[in-house]
């Protein structure tokens, strides 16, 4: 069946993007404002798009037209950020910070949840997550008067240890990290270790088919 998205309304299109768009990884993302307030909040429209530079995207909307989000207002003024990744057992406190707070409120506090550090950024991350990207400002392309893409670069990354195989050779154990990721409705949510291996097959190991 065919949608022409050049008729529907935004939320149709919405609709039809994440149900079937899945699953998407989750941008826990960690801001902090000029003031020094922490902001922690959620996105799905998210992924890696480069490894050279090392680029991380976020699509980032506003609660209304008009009214960015704490977390797009922080990366303008700032320029720093921290994706964290949600595993299954900071899935719930993950939902909390979810919540459309005003910005005096401390989204880690709600979910009682402890930070650390980061080496590079002001933000610190989130300390259970078990990944952690601190990330700058390349670019925010405006794409419309409440939806903002950023795209920021990695300049240093954080994995739990008992996660890390071979920390020389960058080996790490994927399903131990027990990610989730986003699936279609409201709650919708897939454990990414739910997954099945498919090799990729070499051009010589291939049999060429006739037309």
């Amino acid at each position: 069946m065919l949608f022409d998205f050049t008729t529907l309304t935004e939320q149709e299109r919405y609709k039809l993007m994440i149900s079937t768009i899945v699953p998407r990884p989750i941008a826990w993302v960690v801001t902090q404002d000029l003031a020094g307030r922490v902001n922690a909040a959620p996105y799905s429209f998210f992924n890696a798009f480069s490894n050279e530079p090392p680029v991380l995207v976020i699509g980032i909307g506003g609660r209304k037209p008009g009214d960015v989000k704490d977390t797009g207002n922080n990366i303008r003024e700032t320029g720093q950020f921290v994706v964290n990744l949600v595993s299954a057992e900071t899935a719930e406190a993950m939902n909390i910070t979810a919540i459309d707070f005003p910005p005096e409120v401390d989204e880690l506090v709600q979910a009682r949840l402890e930070t650390a550090p980061s080496t590079k950024v002001r933000p610190p991350r989130i300390a259970l997550s078990p990944v952690a990207f601190e990330c700058e400002r390349m670019m925010a392309i405006e794409l419309h008067h409440d939806r903002t893409l950023v795209l920021g670069r990695i300049v240093a990354m954080h994995v739990r240890d008992d996660a890390v195989m071979d920390r020389e050779r960058c080996y790490i154990d994927t399903p131990k990290l027990d990610l989730i990721g986003r699936m279609n409705g409201a709650g919708g949510y897939i454990h990414a270790a739910e997954g099945f291996q498919l090799p990729r097959i070499k051009l010589e190991d291939w049999v060429m088919r006739d037309g």
